[in-house]
């Protein structure tokens, strides 16, 4: 995609007619039906050679502070994440391997996170690293019980 096709045109009205082509009514229906898919993933699928990644999260982060799930956008967004970085689960040692891999999955977590939820991301890093999930822990969405335990919804 290094022609720049992704940002011309009208990039919210492309995303939003290649979700709908898909049979969802938005961005967030489309990507929950691919909780652990990154969001390069999610673009390619939407356009290979015109969409980014990060509009596609542009347009999860507008969705959901209009719909008021920051919070369970900011946990489906650990998901992708760890699922990327850390495809068999926590790991069951912190070696120096797999804490390069946690730390890359946290610390790219934290820079999606929007500014508003960025200290609760970090009181998160911090609790993980402190507390361990159990070995082999994947979450498959933003519901999981763990991550609700760490970032319950709090928007109202």
């Amino acid at each position: 995609m290094s022609d720049g096709r992704a940002w011309q045109g009208n990039v919210k009205a492309r995303l939003y007619e290649r979700v709908r082509e898909r049979g969802y009514d938005s961005l967030t229906a489309f990507a929950d039906a691919r909780p652990t898919a990154s969001l390069l993933e999610l673009a390619e699928e939407l356009g290979p050679d015109d969409v980014a990644g990060v509009q596609v999260f542009s347009g999860l982060v507008a969705e959901a502070e209009r719909n008021n799930q920051v919070t369970r956008l900011v946990r489906g967004q650990l998901v992708r994440e760890l699922s990327q970085h850390l495809p068999n689960g926590w790991p069951a040692v912190l070696d120096d391997a797999n804490r390069f891999e946690v730390a890359h999955a946290l610390g790219a977590w934290i820079a999606f996170t929007p500014e508003t939820h960025k200290e609760r991301a970090r009181q998160v890093r911090t609790a993980l690293l402190a507390m361990p999930p159990p070995p082999g822990w994947r979450p498959l969405g933003p519901d999981d019980e763990l991550l609700l335990s760490f970032l319950p919804d709090e928007e109202v």
